[in-house]
């Protein structure tokens, strides 16, 4: 196998790893924005940190004033490079043990790699859209 067929995922190490975070502001009308976090070590950084580098973000970077006040509480994988992915838009509904609730994990203890997705979100909203997960922007 030559250093080109090597995944992205596998090649880049822990270290200094590539996230993104999908920060979800509403999940009826999916409404979501990728906030793409670079050199992060998954081996250090915790569940806790990333949510405060996520808010920290949100807070002080442009074109994110309509996230500014809300209540990111909950972070869950979305999907890993070369994995598949939901066919649900905005979150992966099934799956609940994918929901990172403990703050002091390290990424890597929850199995992230370069190029994961998480999804930021209220973890109320997340679950009222669960037993109602009907989307209100095709109507």
């Amino acid at each position: 196998m030559s250093d080109e067929d090597i995944p992205v995922n596998i090649a880049v190490p822990k270290t200094d790893a590539t996230l993104t975070v999908r920060v979800i502001k509403s999940f009826e009308y999916r409404t979501e924005k990728s906030l793409v976090l670079h050199h992060l070590n998954l081996e250090t950084t915790t569940v806790s940190e990333l949510k405060e580098m996520a808010r920290q973000a949100i807070q002080t970077q442009p074109g994110w004033k309509p996230y500014r006040n809300l209540t990111l509480d909950t972070i869950k994988l979305y999907t890993k490079a070369h994995g598949a992915k939901t066919t649900n838009l905005i979150i992966n509904l099934d799956h609940d043990e994918w929901i990172f609730d403990d703050d002091s994990k390290t990424l890597a203890e929850l199995g992230l790699e370069n190029e994961s997705e998480v999804s930021f979100f209220n973890r109320q909203a997340y679950e009222e859209f669960k037993q109602h997960p009907d989307t209100k922007w095709e109507s």
